[in-house]
Order: structure tokens, then sequence, then C-alpha cells
């Protein structure tokens, strides 16, 4: 049986307060500045299920460290005119996670509190997502 050393609420609320969170509000506010890119790391069946933000990004959680880091192969090169970089998953959680490490590459990171469950509920836009 595995006994973990941290619950995973824990290593969340650890990362929270590692990194830059930004409110819902905060976000919606900056995402039509240039330089911002939103970045949406929830699984694809997510965003083809209950849409997404418009403007927003996707790069699968998996990836995300292979397609924002310069060195990687995988680079993508619409980061080169990112001045702020806002990761959001559903909840918050896997985007704190996905910020603290990429803070650990040194590359500095935002994410969105509450996800997307959260950015809905405050009747914010959301599209469909392209297929």
């Amino acid at each position: 049986m595995i006994n973990p050393k941290v619950g995973f609420s824990e290593m969340v609320d650890q990362a929270d307060q590692a990194v830059t969170t930004l409110s819902v509000e905060q976000v919606a506010e900056r995402m039509d500045q240039p330089g911002v890119i939103l970045v949406d790391i929830r699984d694809i069946r997510e965003l083809q299920r209950e849409g997404k933000i418009p403007g927003s990004r996707h790069i699968p959680r998996g990836m995300l460290e292979f397609w924002i880091h310069p060195e990687s192969p995988y680079y993508r090169n619409y980061f080169d005119q990112c001045e702020e970089l806002i990761l959001h998953c559903n909840k918050g959680w896997r985007s704190a996670l996905a910020a603290f490490a990429l803070e650990n590459l040194g590359i500095p990171t935002a994410h969105m509190k509450g996800g997307y469950a959260e950015w809905q509920s405050r009747g914010y836009p959301t599209e469909d997502h392209d297929q």
C-alpha cells in the first residue's frame, strides 16, 4: 500500500503559497493586455465537454514544461512575446502545481485560483473548444 508523506491538498496549498495566485477578476482584467498569455492545462476532453475561456491557449499538462521552456525541442514560439504567463485548470489545483514546476524552471508564472469552474460561476464568457 502506498503511504504518502504529504496529502495532495497540502501539496496544492504549499504550491499555492509559493507562486503568484490571481483571482478570476484579476485574470479577466489582464487577459486582453499585450504580452499576457492565459494557458488552459486541462485535459482535451474537459475542453471538448465544458468549453474554454476565449483567447486562452490549450497546453496539455503533460506537455507544459516542454512547450514553454525555450531550450526544449517542443518549444512553441508564441511564448517569445510572453510577458505574463497565467495558468488555469478546472479548480486551481493542477495549475498551482504546474505554476510551481515552471517557477522551479525559472519561468515566472501565475495561476488562477478557482480555475475554470470559478470563472464560469462568476458569469465570465466561455466558448466551445474548436475541434
